[in-house]
């Protein structure tokens, strides 16, 4: 099975050896995303914020693999607070909806890179 590294400007650039998403087959892995506005290379406020750009960094990287949000199937949630989980899980509703939305965990960690509250990562159907 062959691979693609996927790579898109519209999404933060990886901060290290790793790709911001590969093809292989008939699915998409999306590397984690943290919250950086990739025009800025900033972090916006708050949990709610920071959970919005990390799923439009990981829709950008999809849209660049020619697949999207609606065929994610499985994502995982790295949370600085799980005190946070509410409003993290209030905008992740609000894009990927109730319906055939995708598996997930959310695990609360020490700390994320560059200090976020919050990165997601997934894996989706190309």
């Amino acid at each position: 099975m062959d691979k693609q590294s996927i790579h898109t400007d519209k999404a933060p650039a990886a901060i290290g050896p790793y790709s911001q998403g590969v093809a292989a087959g008939d699915f998409v892995f999306v590397s984690g995303q943290l919250p950086l506005d990739p025009a800025t290379g900033r972090f916006p406020e708050g949990i709610a914020a920071q959970t919005r750009q990390s799923i439009r960094n990981l829709r950008e990287i999809l849209l660049a693999a020619g697949t999207d949000l609606n065929r994610v199937v499985k994502t995982t949630v790295f949370l600085y607070d799980m005190n946070d989980f509410g409003a993290m899980n209030a905008v992740y509703q609000e894009l990927f909806g109730t319906e055939n939305c995708p598996a997930r965990a959310a695990i609360e960690v020490r700390r994320l890179p560059k200090d976020a509250l919050v990165e997601i990562e997934a894996i989706a159907l190309r």
